[in-house]
């Protein structure tokens, strides 16, 4: 066991990625996990917004999240909770949650920490069984309280870096940055450490019986939107 945990970690490190905790730590915590939690600008993409004020997501990054809820399900024969938590209001992060059946969709959340605790209140969930995909000052409250957190590089914040990494509030950066495929390398490396990466894509190469089940069982969850108006969570028809 310890030799694939090592292997997964020597293959990632060597792309670029960072492990800021021992892997067998990481391993550990990933016991754990039971939802996976994504923000959106700079982690899906690399921030940049179009004349409508949203940006993009790409299909590699999709399919990485659906291969990890597939995996999870195979492992804990139940589906993970899957959430974007957003500060702002983007109709694409909208677009990939309800077609891709997650659990919730939160928009224009100034104060992350706020969303977290409503979410974790609905699902009777923990901090430590929360995973959370995250690249910016504004997802740190959130970063704070979970059991794994995984940062997307970016250049140009080597301040920022240091700080998440000298205040306890990061266990891996990505070696690829938003918009390159970050999530989906956050998501095998999750996968990978937690030794059910080959067993879900042989799975899911063989469609039937486990994947076709898991796909109808993901198919009736129905997302559920919200927001923050006066301070209280609303939800919206989108």
């Amino acid at each position: 066991m310890a030799d694939t945990i090592q292997d997964t970690s020597t293959l990632f490190s060597k792309l670029g990625g960072e492990f800021i905790i021992p892997t067998e730590l990481f391993a550990e915590k990933l016991k754990k996990i039971k939802a996976f939690i994504f923000d959106w600008d700079g982690v899906f993409n690399d921030g940049t917004k179009n004349e409508h004020g949203t940006s993009n997501f790409s299909e590699v990054d999709s399919m990485g999240i659906n291969l990890l809820r597939f995996g999870w399900w195979l492992s804990q024969s139940k589906m993970p909770y899957t959430a974007v938590i957003s500060g702002e209001r983007n109709t694409m992060s909208f677009q990939l949650a309800k077609r891709e059946h997650y659990d919730s969709c939160y928009f224009r959340i100034k104060h992350k920490i706020a969303a977290l605790e409503h979410f974790m209140a609905i699902h009777h969930l923990k901090p430590e069984e929360v995973a959370f995909f995250f690249d910016d000052a504004l997802d740190l409250s959130i970063a704070e309280q979970c059991g794994i957190r995984i940062m997307v590089r970016h250049g140009g914040n080597s301040l920022f870096q240091k700080y998440v990494i000298d205040h306890n509030l990061v266990d891996y950066i990505t070696g690829q940055p938003g918009g390159a495929f970050a999530v989906r390398e956050g998501c095998e490396l999750l996968l990978g450490l937690s030794q059910i990466h080959d067993q879900t894509i042989t799975n899911r190469l063989r469609f039937y019986p486990e994947y076709d089940q898991y796909l109808s069982q993901r198919q009736l969850i129905e997302t559920s939107f919200f927001t923050l108006s006066d301070g209280k969570f609303e939800s919206q028809t989108i």
